[in-house]
């Protein structure tokens, strides 16, 4: 059973500061205003401030916003994107294994585990990304918050997750699976 994050850490075991370096660095090299960046992201200023100042760990749910807009894969805001990182969502413990590329797209590839008893909803990553999850324990419900799937061991989801998408356990046991997330390359 994966550990919960630290107290205080719900997002990233990654130094805060180095993420919120990264954020602001993509988001200056954008062009994009922090109101703008934390409008389009749909987070308070506050945060998107706290969070480039590195004195807010923020949630796997808010990064993902703010990647989405920036239009960047997730690692982006990892200074040195190797295998290891953890992220804990509010359903979804993921830890990063492996990011690569080719000329089309990123992939980043995690272990996934998602806890029973409760949904996480994730925001829209930017157009055209997809994600691809194996499922090998547990039964999971997962996709497209107004129409999710549902595999069981064994089985295998995908969908285009440009829209807010949802991951949730069904019954009382953990799921163990694959997430393999696609960006493409604009």
């Amino acid at each position: 059973m994966p550990q919960p994050p630290p107290a205080g850490r719900p997002g990233l075991d990654v130094d805060p500061a180095v993420v919120g370096r990264r954020v602001r660095a993509l988001r200056e090299e954008r062009g994009i205003s922090l109101s703008t960046l934390a409008r389009l992201a749909g987070i308070g200023k506050a945060t998107l401030s706290g969070l480039e100042n590195g004195t807010r760990n923020p949630t796997l749910e808010t990064l993902w916003a703010v990647t989405a807009q920036l239009g960047v894969p997730f690692t982006a805001l990892l200074a040195d994107p190797t295998p290891g990182p953890v992220v804990h969502g509010t359903a979804v413990t993921a830890t990063l294994l492996e990011v690569f590329t080719d000329t089309d797209a990123t992939y980043e590839l995690y272990r996934m585990r998602v806890a029973p008893g409760v949904v996480q909803t994730s925001p829209a990553h930017q157009p055209g990304v997809t994600e691809h999850i194996t499922v090998f324990a547990g039964v999971l419900r997962a996709g497209p918050a107004d129409a999710p799937l549902t595999a069981e061991a064994g089985g295998h989801l995908r969908w285009v997750s440009d829209v807010p998408h949802t991951y949730a356990a069904v019954g009382d046991e953990e799921v163990a699976a694959s997430l393999l997330l696609r960006y493409p390359r604009r």
